[in-house]
């Protein structure tokens, strides 16, 4: 792409721009400059591959590379076996008295699962079926607990209420201390 430098218009090809006529120097139209070979550069790659280099060791350094590989002669443990334990024999089997093995007799009561809306724990969105909130994607609690009611002094806790955005509890008629949202009793 071609950039005019005084009008700033781009258009792909051409030797002047389209819009203002101005004339485009040569290498801009998409001509290269003649590049000068350097003498003392070799113009030819080596084409040989890998050629061995030989280089003597140096007398300073010490040679502590250890072999490995088939240079080492396998070692053979004679007591190891992988595959399989020593046979154990006949061994007496002694019953544990106090341990019951049974359960216990049915007596048919069976305890009734909790019906109604769930909380998510997480974003404390209120639904009423789902293993999933629909609101943060979370699990649902399984069974609903029912929460402890303690009673109080009149007028000293009834009338905190919990925002409807972000579930912080606040008095009622006035903004919520988190989000600002207008607590308001719904009737």
């Amino acid at each position: 792409m071609i950039i005019c430098p005084v009008c700033d218009h781009v258009q792909p090809e051409g030797t002047e721009c389209d819009v203002c006529g101005k004339r485009f120097p040569v290498d801009a139209a998409g001509a290269t400059p003649p590049v000068a070979p350097l003498p003392e550069l070799e113009l030819t790659p080596h084409a040989g591959g890998r050629d061995a280099v030989n280089a003597q060791p140096l007398p300073e350094l010490d040679i502590t590379r250890l072999r490995s590989g088939p240079d080492l002669p396998p070692q053979v443990v004679q007591d190891l076996e992988l595959t399989r334990s020593a046979p154990t024999g006949d061994l007496p089997v002694a019953v544990l008295p106090e341990l019951d093995t049974g359960r216990a007799p049915d007596d048919g009561v069976r305890t009734a699962a909790p019906l109604g809306a769930v909380v998510c724990r997480y974003c404390r969105n209120v639904q009423a079926q789902g293993l999933l909130c629909d609101n943060c994607g979370m699990r649902l609690p399984r069974a609903r607990v029912a929460p402890v009611v303690v009673a109080g002094k009149p007028g000293e806790d009834n009338d905190w209420m919990a925002c409807p955005s972000c579930h912080t509890r606040g008095r009622p008629g006035r903004a919520c201390s988190e989000c600002g949202t207008r607590l308001v009793e719904q009737t």
